[in-house]
């Protein structure tokens, strides 16, 4: 029975102090944002009670770990975090991360999405060009068919007149 106790208490720790780092992250994330708890909570439609108990790592305030990885990776999301990373790293048990690998993985995010932002005016610009193009010539064919439907009204009323 000691056993059992001493296990789940070892069990608990890790989880915690998972917890307790990615707590910390959210809260100097938060911090660095000129954001408080209650308007972070209220953005997010949780208690600010959840997301104070999340920052401290203090899971018995919490509900079911499943209900507290959503709301992890909806706070992440909303502060603009590596949500991949911080969710590895609400799974993992190692002891100490560096602030500087989280902060790392974001850049590289951030990369990527300015690589596909500048793909999107090119692409935009080509559909301009191509709906110009196409304009006008739908444009060249009505005038067309404008003109040499006139002509013949033209012709047919120069014809009446002459009879």
């Amino acid at each position: 029975m000691e056993e059992i106790k001493s296990f789940t208490e070892e069990n608990n720790k890790k989880e915690n102090s998972s917890l307790m780092r990615i707590g910390n992250f959210i809260k100097e994330a938060r911090l660095s944002r000129d954001q408080s708890i209650e308007e972070l909570a209220s953005d997010l439609k949780i208690g600010a009670h959840q997301l104070k108990a999340i920052e401290e790592g203090n899971e018995e305030k919490l509900p079911e770990k499943v209900f507290i990885k959503a709301m992890i990776r909806r706070i992440s999301q909303k502060l603009k975090l590596d949500t991949k990373f911080i969710m590895d790293e609400l799974n993992t048990e190692r002891g100490e991360v560096k602030i500087e690998e989280i902060v790392e993985a974001v850049p590289t995010k951030n990369d990527k999405s300015k690589q596909s932002k500048k793909l999107n005016p090119i692409g935009f610009g080509i559909f301009i060009l191509i709906s110009g193009l196409l304009g006008l010539i739908a444009s060249t064919l009505i005038f067309n068919l404008l003109s040499e439907s006139f002509q013949n009204q033209l012709l047919k009323q120069e014809l009446i007149k002459k009879n």
